[in-house]
């Protein structure tokens, strides 16, 4: 056959059949009278099995020693070329991620093009210095992507760093719950422990409340912390019994009592509260420092039971529990007079 006709036959271009040829790659084993190359099957095997390789990624050089030494083992080659195409893809991913951030900005001229890169260049600074800058350099009224900025509080270890992202979230006009959610369930618990307050910082967020009320059931406390303190402060009773935990386990007690005064203020969950924060305090397994804790709790419930068990407390058996329960009674029954007058 002649070059045209391995051209139409094979797909491959005249121009790329006389590369092979100068390569050395492909030889055309005959010539006409006139001198033009004439391929055997054979040379054209060969063509489909050099264009069968390249499709794997090897260069011409590789195909030649693949096809000439006997000797050559593919495994070594192949494992090379797996490892550079998924470093290839990943770039690859990377690219495609900037280019949907641009998008998803919508800019108006190339200006706001330039800040969105100037902002994905700045956070993926080993700066954290660096990457704090780049989220509070922000100009006014500038696009940001919010799918951008939660991608980065996902990935983000710096807690300073970390919550200037969140507050750049909240204000982004966007919401970037998608990418909070999947977050949110990731194996990852660092992960977890990034997307919950990020989430729990924009709570009209659609999807934000379901999240957080998943989020009670994870296995980590922090995570589980996190969501109660949220839900609690938006109203949810649901979060009830893991700010009780909290207060039992002295993680950030102080700002789960706060949140359970406020869920007093509703009369069926007051009540409940109460009944829930007596109860932590009569379990024989409880110690010194957890009834402390449980008693600085009530002092934050309105109403007159409340006061009715702290006084019961300043008479309690434990030494400590007592001084502390009556001192807050002092100062309650010192701020009657003043509230109601």
């Amino acid at each position: 056959m002649l070059i045209g006709e391995v051209a139409r036959r094979s797909g491959v271009s005249t121009r790329m059949l006389r590369h092979y040829d100068a390569l050395g790659l492909v030889r055309p084993t005959g010539r006409t009278v006139g001198g033009y190359r004439e391929y055997s099957a054979e040379d054209v095997r060969r063509i489909f099995h050099v264009e069968s390789l390249r499709s794997l990624g090897l260069s011409l050089k590789q195909i030649g020693r693949a096809l000439e030494d006997p000797a050559f083992t593919p495994s070594a080659l192949v494992g090379d070329l797996i490892r550079w195409t998924e470093d290839r893809l990943e770039r690859e991913r990377e690219l495609l991620e900037r280019l949907r951030a641009v998008d998803a900005s919508a800019p108006t001229g190339w200006r706001d093009v330039l800040r969105i890169v100037e902002l994905m260049q700045g956070l993926d600074s080993t700066s954290a210095a660096r990457r704090q800058q780049a989220v509070l350099a922000r100009p006014e009224g500038a696009p940001v992507p919010a799918e951008l900025l939660a991608r980065a509080v996902l990935a983000e270890s710096d807690p300073n760093v970390a919550g200037a992202l969140r507050w750049a979230l909240a204000r982004s006009g966007g919401d970037g719950m998608a990418a909070l959610a999947a977050g949110a369930r990731s194996e990852d618990v660092d992960i977890r422990r990034r997307a919950v307050p990020a989430i729990a910082g924009m709570p009209e967020a659609p999807g934000a409340t379901a999240v957080l009320a998943d989020a009670l059931g994870d296995p980590d406390a922090t995570v589980r912390g996190y969501a109660a303190l949220a839900l609690g402060r938006c109203g949810v009773a649901a979060a009830v019994p893991a700010l009780i935990g909290m207060v039992v386990e002295g993680a950030h007690d102080v700002d789960a009592a706060e949140v359970l005064g406020t869920l007093s203020r509703d009369p069926g969950c007051g009540k409940q509260i109460l009944t829930a924060l007596v109860g932590e305090l009569t379990t024989p397994t409880a110690d010194s420092a957890t009834r402390i804790r449980l008693t600085q709790a009530l002092v934050e419930l309105p109403g007159t039971t409340a006061r009715e068990a702290l006084r019961r407390l300043a008479h309690d058996d434990d030494r400590a529990v007592a001084l502390v329960a009556s001192a807050f009674v002092t100062v309650l029954d010192e701020r009657a007079p003043a509230d109601r007058g």
